[in-house]
């Protein structure tokens, strides 16, 4: 199986190229803020979200969002505040002349075109409209302000544009229904969802347990390599150890990864397409059918049920040696990742996503090792069904959406977490005299900074590495220059070892020069 990991890791070099530099966010903020819209007196709003909330012949239906103009009244924020409001069709459809018929209260639908929109809105309200919708002659929403030369801007209806696509809906509604009416609102988000610290705890969470069992797995590689070499030593012919499955980066891999990453990053920017999200999936299911094997045959195989099952082995085309207990999790680990991906785009796929976005992780940072401090460097560089991603969705926010962090804002501060806890338990540090306490909480201080600038910044994504690589590599940095460890970590990445069978040489000379 280490044939397999090692090329597993190199192919999966490309995948990860992408999140390296991976931004954490929430759905973003409902207030656009535009400096180069004109304000001035009567057309000042700031552009806002608008839910409009329809309901035919008394029955609740669909839901649109639109964007709120620059002029007219400010639309109410709670939505047992909004008023359900019958809706018309405007008769000019532009709305460019009065309207023919009087309103009273109703709440006119008009094309975009022919005329300004100020002059639609005063045209709606003059007719008694309570409310314009202007649609929109495109898929996508349009910013409505005022021309630098208006002058009749005391407008007191609110004015909300939709997109096209929501026209032709409501259309359909009021020709073929007897009765349709809508609810105008604009909900503020929650300053803080709970999705944001269930994600904090799961990327937490997720370096911790990657970090132990890298720790794990390297006192292990190290005892075993401590017996061989005592084995040596006393003539005993010795085997090859199947535990040092591991890459190191070097310098040279760093920086290689980097340029990999910033060519991968232009060749998403230019080719973002259905056919390269696709393929995207399919290096993200590859990835995690391969991590989540990876973390189960680790997990049973310390199961005495299990443990027969992953020793023994059988060989496979092209795979090599293979453990009886890989082929039986391999079969549950494809269909697992085959049905998430064909079931991605539904409510409750981001739990598919996660599971095996997580057990991806663990597998590399178990696989990939910093060596020492000297390639432990951070690099600065919407989701759109991008799966390489963590995600939650944000449960109490009336506009729904995601909180979502990277792979990258995971993976690579991991490294340094891990390589702080291997190095601890090979130099047999206590928890408070080493350095993986203080990495780990600094990798926690850092990403909840992150997630306070993105409150701060009105829900726009914020590089997290920005934040985290600080923390994580300046504590670490600063510790190792206070004890004195710096030149260690920095170069040979481990502690001084005396090998078992040296110690116990000098052991037993020593008892031999004392019967002397």
């Amino acid at each position: 199986m280490d044939s397999l990991k090692l090329s597993f890791v190199i192919s999966l070099s490309a995948l990860l190229s992408l999140v390296c530099c991976s931004y954490p966010a929430s759905a973003g903020d409902i207030v656009h803020h535009d400096a180069l819209a004109p304000k001035k007196r009567g057309c000042d709003n700031d552009f806002i979200l608008v839910k409009v909330q329809t309901w035919v012949n008394g029955e609740e239906d669909a839901e649109f969002v639109g964007v709120g103009a620059r002029f007219g009244t400010v639309i109410v924020s709670k939505e047992k505040n909004a008023n359900q409001t019958r809706l018309t069709l405007s008769d000019p459809r532009d709305c460019c002349e009065p309207p023919k018929n009087k309103l009273v209260g109703d709440v006119i639908m008009v094309d975009r075109g022919g005329c300004k929109f100020t002059a639609k809105a005063n045209n709606a309200e003059g007719a008694g409209a309570s409310a314009i919708l202007i649609i929109n002659n495109q898929k996508e929403l349009y910013k409505m302000v005022c021309e630098p030369d208006e002058t009749d801007l005391d407008i007191h209806i609110p004015a909300v544009m939709l997109p096209q696509d929501a026209g032709v809906t409501l259309e359909k509604m009021l020709l073929t229904n007897d009765s349709v009416s809508v609810q105008l609102y604009s909900p503020k988000r929650p300053i803080v969802d709970i999705a944001e610290v269930f994600l904090w705890l799961m990327a937490v969470g997720t370096i911790l347990c990657a970090s132990y069992w890298s720790a794990w797995s390297a006192r292990e590689a190290a005892t075993e390599q401590d017996k061989l070499l005592k084995d040596a030593a006393e003539g005993i012919p010795n085997q090859r150890s199947e535990l040092n499955s591991v890459v190191d980066i070097s310098t040279t891999t760093a920086v290689l990864f980097v340029v990999v990453a910033s060519c991968f990053l232009v060749l998403l920017y230019k080719l973002m397409s259905y056919w390269f999200i696709e393929l995207l999936v399919v290096l993200f299911c590859i990835g995690g059918v391969e991590g989540l094997q990876t973390c189960l045959v680790a997990l049973l195989s310390r199961n005495r049920w299990f443990r027969r099952a992953g020793e023994s082995f059988i060989k496979v085309p092209i795979l090599g040696a293979v453990s009886y207990l890989t082929l039986a999790v391999s079969p549950l680990c494809i269909t697992f990742a085959v049905v998430w991906a064909v079931y991605r785009n539904t409510p409750y796929a981001w739990i598919g996503q996660d599971i095996l976005g997580i057990a991806l992780i663990l597998t590399v940072l178990q696989i990939v090792h910093v060596p020492n401090l000297k390639v432990a460097r951070g690099d600065k560089s919407g989701e759109d069904g991008i799966p390489m991603l963590l995600k939650i969705p944000r449960l109490f926010d009336p506009w729904g959406g995601y909180s979502i962090i990277g792979f990258g804002d995971i993976l690579l501060p991991g490294l340094l977490v891990a390589f702080a806890i291997r190095y601890d338990w090979l130099a047999n540090k206590t928890l408070r005299a080493g350095y993986f306490l203080y990495a780990m909480l600094a990798y926690g201080l850092g990403l909840l900074i992150t997630y306070i600038a993105l409150n701060l910044m009105d829900g726009h994504g914020q590089p997290a590495l920005l934040y985290i690589v600080p923390f994580t590599l300046g504590t670490f940095l600063a510790l190792g220059k206070k004890r004195g460890d710096l030149a260690v970590l920095w170069t040979q990445g481990q502690p001084e070892r005396l090998c078992t069978h040296v110690h116990l040489q000098q052991s037993d000379e020593a008892d031999s020069g004392e019967e002397r």
